[in-house]
């Protein structure tokens, strides 16, 4: 059974996500597969036409004009918008480029996005880096506030919701078995827990879900 729940956001809101989200997918230059599952379930959720071709990238100061009254919008944006950023497993210069104009535009803090750059895939050689801790420094987990920033993910939205339980998959695709001749030879990890990122988006989903289920009434079996 589905919920007939009213979104909090605006349609021009959610045109406005939509487009930067697409902006942050084709911010390497690449729009992958995965990113294109992650975007066509978006624009499926939202019943917007799914023609990935017709929407224009955002510029920040558009994105700033339609969430200028709502700061709780445009931070749960920002938050989606780092989640299609690491889907692929890597955060790249050039994403988080992106994502620091749409935050400055925001008028958001970036506090979670400064940790979030200790995992940049391509920093220069010669760039200034954080010291890594030692066996004699204390153990400073640098990520906290990242984790703890997409921990406050508001979800009192169904489409959202869906949208979570949807981009982040029950089990990590890079789990399998490995077989030959009809037999299995070996099992390769879910690779995906060595993500240090990879608990926050489980328990993202996990609250996704709980939300659908408990608040709204749906049936989530289709994302289990």
């Amino acid at each position: 059974m589905t919920s007939i729940v009213k979104s909090p956001y605006t349609d021009e809101q959610v045109v406005a996500w939509l487009r930067g989200l697409l902006a942050i997918a084709w911010a390497d230059g690449n729009f992958d597969p995965q990113e294109q599952e992650i975007i066509a379930a978006l624009t499926h959720e939202l019943t917007i036409d799914s023609d990935l071709a017709s929407f224009e990238k955002i510029t920040p100061q558009e994105l700033a004009s339609v969430f200028k009254d709502n700061a709780v919008a445009a931070e749960n944006f920002l938050r989606t918008a780092v989640m299609v950023a690491i889907a692929d497993g890597t955060y790249s210069s050039v994403e988080d480029e992106i994502i620091h104009q749409f935050c400055q535009a925001l008028g958001l803090q970036e506090t979670a996005l400064v940790a979030l750059r200790q995992t940049l895939c391509d920093v220069p050689t010669d760039a200034d880096t954080t010291t890594l801790p030692t066996d004699e420094q204390p153990q400073i987990d640098v990520l906290h506030p990242v984790r703890d920033w997409l921990d406050g993910l508001d979800i009192h939205d169904p489409k959202v919701a869906r949208f979570l339980c949807k981009m982040i998959p029950p089990q990590c695709p890079f789990e399998r078995d490995v077989t030959l001749f009809g037999k299995k030879i070996v099992h390769i990890p879910p690779l995906c827990k060595l993500n240090p990122l990879y608990e926050q988006l489980v328990g993202l989903r996990f609250r996704a879900l709980s939300y659908l289920a408990d608040e709204c009434h749906e049936d989530v079996t289709e994302y289990c």
